[in-house]
């Protein structure tokens, strides 16, 4: 459901991107302009055009005012300058004296403007006029003459000239609708122009702008392997490289901070996986001791209410007690020893020593031990055997798994020492010949109190630490350990790096 909200967000914001809307924009602003222009030149562009003509005839007016004035409208010079006013803006003139003698005349149909300036000057002219403006010596008026329509001017100035003045403008509508026709023709085809023209010049405006928002959508999904790259040569090259700084600084932060809740969720484990072993611990403990405890309180509380008096019975009461309290004494020792090695308060000093010799000192160490057991033991490998490791843990690695030898051996009652040289490390092994370990037990060895045969571990006083050590001690090395079952015993094995 999410999924497709997500899709329906993105399609929406599709119909409405920065190309389309630009275009729109620019497009009905072009197209609102021409539609302005040519509604403003359908309504004014008349009125415009006749107070423009207006201007003219005023303009011609002033002329043969000043002609009056100064008695040169006989000249040449005054002719030419009529005649170019009337030539060029399309006025129809005449000009009479005092006499009403015809003064000049126009070549576009002044002569034909004598008799109305006549009628205008004795008051005979009828004509339906729609006056303008009206001066001291002029009047200016539209008036219709059949079918075609026209500014006059008429006036009789003080020097006794007189003169009348004519432009149609019956033509101005004509070419007003001819005019807005072509604008509305040019419109059209200027807008579907340059909508296609903006349509390409916004999609290279646009561009950056997307790369910018697919760089930013791919932020939000934590992906910050994409750059913006483009070169707008703008301020949103400056976004862009803003952008890019963000991106990452955010990498950077996400990258800290999921290294600040990995160190988190690694405390949070370890310290449940402490509590876990502490619990562990104190329930293995409390069960182990509850045995040696009992049999110490049976018979202190036999020997102070005098069960037996012989000396000789004392004597088994007085060495099952000590017996059980050595125990005691022996697995704690172990266990505190455990307890510094898994919580890390050991220090491994790391040294250079001969393994060989170290394996042969303990072997005659325990010869009265063997030799107690009626035990075989011996030592295969070269010799001297150089190693680096802490010389004291390793000794108590390979006592842990002599000592378990010793313990479990049986058919022909022989121990095997072996030194072997690998690739950069050194396999110290320990074989007894026995029983074969079963095989859903091999992978629970290492845990802590965990016993095989529980009779035959507390016959001979084992705690079920032992290897539980050996494990703490060869992860605090990052050396390799293990057990195998063969035909005839079973091996333990560990391995250390080799000093040449």
């Amino acid at each position: 459901m999410r999924l497709w909200r997500h899709f329906g967000e993105l399609s929406s914001i599709r119909r409405h991107s920065v190309r389309r809307q630009f275009a729109l924009i620019f497009t009905g602003l072009m197209a609102s302009t021409i539609l302005l222009c040519w509604f403003m030149n359908n309504m004014f562009l008349e009125q415009y055009y006749v107070s423009n003509k207006t201007d003219i005839l005023f303009d011609a007016y002033h002329t043969i005012s000043q002609a009056a004035n100064r008695d040169t409208y006989s000249t040449e010079a005054f002719w030419r300058e009529l005649n170019n006013v009337c030539g060029v803006y399309n006025i129809t003139v005449c000009v009479m004296d005092a006499n009403t003698d015809t003064r000049y005349v126009s070549t576009n149909g002044g002569a034909e403007l004598r008799v109305r300036l006549i009628a205008y000057l004795f008051g005979f002219l009828k004509d339906d006029v729609k006056v303008i403006e009206e001066g001291k010596d002029y009047v200016a008026w539209k008036v219709r003459l059949g079918d075609e329509e026209y500014l006059e001017m008429c006036g009789r100035l003080n020097s006794g000239i007189s003169f009348i003045m004519r432009t149609p403008v019956e033509s101005i509508r004509e070419s007003v609708n001819i005019s807005n026709r072509f604008l509305a023709y040019v419109g059209i085809g200027a807008t579907l122009g340059g909508s296609l023209i903006i349509w390409f010049v916004s999609g290279k405006i646009t561009k950056p702008i997307l790369k910018l928002s697919d760089i930013s959508e791919r932020m939000v999904h934590l992906d910050f392997d994409v750059k913006y790259r483009e070169h707008a040569r703008n301020e949103i090259d400056l976004l862009g490289e803003n952008i890019n700084k963000l991106s990452a600084s955010l990498e950077q932060s996400i990258g800290e901070l999921k290294t600040a809740n990995n160190e988190l969720q690694k405390d949070i484990e370890k310290k449940e996986r402490i509590d876990e072993m502490r619990k562990e611990f104190l329930a293995n403990v409390s069960h182990e001791l509850k045995t040696p405890i009992a049999l110490i309180q049976g018979y202190a509380e036999g020997l102070m209410e005098g069960i037996s008096d012989d000396p000789e019975s004392r004597s088994f009461y007085c060495e099952v007690i000590m017996d059980e309290a050595a125990k005691m004494n022996n697995m704690v020792k172990k266990l505190l020893t455990l307890n510094q090695l898994e919580f890390g308060n050991d220090v491994v000093s790391m040294e250079r020593f001969d393994v060989a010799a170290l394996l042969d000192n303990y072997l005659q160490s325990a010869g009265i031990l063997l030799r107690q057991k009626g035990i075989q033991a011996r030592m295969e490998g070269p010799s001297p055997m150089y190693v680096w490791a802490d010389e004291f843990k390793v000794e108590e690695v390979f006592a842990n798994y002599f000592t378990n030898a010793v313990n479990h051996c049986q058919a022909s009652r022989e121990i095997v020492i072996s030194l072997e040289e690998r690739e950069g490390t050194v396999r110290v092994s320990v074989f007894n010949t026995g029983e074969a370990i079963p095989r859903e037990a091999l992978s629970h060895l290492w845990e802590k109190f965990y016993k095989v045969d529980k009779a035959r571990t507390r016959e001979y006083g084992g705690s079920g630490v032992g290897l539980s050590i050996v494990k703490a001690i060869m992860e605090s090395l990052n050396q390799k350990y293990g057990v195998e079952n063969r035909e005839d015993g079973v091996v333990f094995w560990f391995e250390l790096d080799s000093a040449g």
